[in-house]
């Protein structure tokens, strides 16, 4: 995808030059398909979110394919990463009752940290949630968990008053609340899940590029360079922050799943 901005890094554009600053853009979330399998095109985050996949299954594969009662580094870091989900989210959040949804919770948070990571990986650097499909898509695998979830646990009557009835209130408030606690449970759930997740990598995955690309074009002159030294830097502290973010956002993303599987587990009064 040819354009202003990447011209500007073609032809050596820098500061006090009569060029304008190469903003991050569309250009910076959209891209062409490397290449077609069949009616489907491949661009650069279905590439990466490929890759990541067959990373994590080969991780646990390679840990668990022959997994020893002494176990060795790789089974070590994979039962601490298991155990970190088992007990820190699901038994916390759902009690006995979330063992059977610890490989779901396992699952999304190992791929949701790796999607987030791209970014700060040489030559992906692009985090694969940024693109607003891929959380769209997992807050549908979950949604779609969680209405199963609920109305198999509950049926199709006592399913609705555990979406829209909390017990316990006066039965006059009911007349509003329940159909706010309709939309809020079955549509806004959803939306929120894949929005914050979205937002937060849209954001530092900008902010990284500003700073980056400021360095760059900021290069050329004494006075410049002296910019381009701060720009890197706080890249590189936004960089840290941003890896701290994208493990807390994975970590968010199946706290919020546990805790919707959990209320789809209670019994409606």
């Amino acid at each position: 995808m040819m354009n202003d901005q990447v011209l500007a890094f073609e032809t050596d554009c820098h500061l006090f030059q009569e060029c304008g600053f190469p903003a991050p853009s569309v250009w910076s979330f959209i891209f062409d398909p490397l290449f077609s399998v069949g009616p489907i095109d491949f661009n650069k985050a279905m590439l990466l979110a490929l890759l990541g996949t067959v990373a994590i299954l080969s991780f646990f594969w390679a840990a668990f394919a022959r997994p020893k009662v002494v176990p060795g580094k790789l089974q070590m870091v994979a039962e601490a990463g298991y155990d970190f989900v088992r007990k820190g989210v699901a038994r916390e959040i759902m009690g006995k009752k979330g063992e059977p949804y610890v490989p779901l919770l396992v699952s999304l948070f190992f791929f949701v940290w790796v999607m987030n990571l791209w970014a700060v990986v040489p030559l992906a650097q692009f985090p694969v949630t940024s693109a607003i499909a891929f959380p769209a898509g997992l807050a549908v695998v979950v949604w779609v968990t969680y209405m199963t979830v609920t109305f198999k646990t509950n049926g199709f009557v006592g399913g609705l008053r555990n979406l829209c009835v909390p017990s316990g209130l006066p039965k006059g408030i009911y007349v509003i609340l329940t159909p706010i606690e309709f939309i809020s449970n079955v549509f806004l759930r959803p939306f929120t899940m894949a929005v914050r997740l979205f937002a937060n990598m849209f954001a530092g995955h900008l902010l990284l590029l500003l700073f980056i690309i400021g360095t760059w074009y900021t290069l050329g002159t004494v006075v410049g360079t002296f910019y381009s030294i701060t720009s890197f830097a706080l890249a590189l502290v936004l960089t840290v922050f941003e890896m701290f973010i994208q493990a807390l956002q994975a970590y968010v993303f199946v706290v919020l799943t546990a805790t919707y599987l959990s209320q789809a587990l209670e019994e409606a009064h």
